[in-house]
């Protein structure tokens, strides 16, 4: 299983970093990723509302699982290319001084037969500094 754990403080309150790291347009700002937005159907952010990200060589199609403005929010990645096993991810937000602290924790796996550890080698050597890309945008946009 991988695990991917990521901590940023950014100096900004904790409404407008959850909003902007809520809004799938901004998943854009990570290298790898072409494109983030609401899926058809989809009108903002809310649990259930699902998130569609196209990115070089992969796709997700991300539900919202759980949706705590400005506290937290859970997703699962429910289909994809390559294929993960998805068993969530989650943001929290904690205000510290004037700024917030974001957690984002993920973890997933790939079965053997889309790649299995030697696909999770590369995945985790890819998504880790994608997800840092996007705490880095998210500061530089707010603070």
């Amino acid at each position: 299983m991988v695990e991917i754990r990521l901590e940023r403080t950014i100096a900004a309150p904790v409404e407008q970093v959850f909003d902007w790291l809520a809004d799938p347009a901004n998943l854009a700002t990570a290298p790898l990723v072409l494109q983030g937005k609401w899926a058809k159907g989809t009108v903002g952010p809310s649990q259930g509302a699902v998130r569609q990200v196209i990115g070089i060589g992969t796709w997700f199609r991300e539900e919202l699982t759980a949706y705590d403005r400005p506290h937290s929010y859970t997703y699962l990645i429910v289909r994809s290319f390559p294929p993960f096993n998805h068993e969530g991810g989650t943001l929290t937000f904690t205000t510290v001084g004037d700024g917030t602290r974001v957690n984002w924790l993920t973890n997933y796996t790939h079965s053997a037969a889309a790649g299995g550890k030697a696909l999770e080698a590369v995945t985790r050597r890819l998504l880790r500094p994608n997800f840092l890309a996007i705490l880095n945008a998210c500061a530089k946009a707010l603070e």
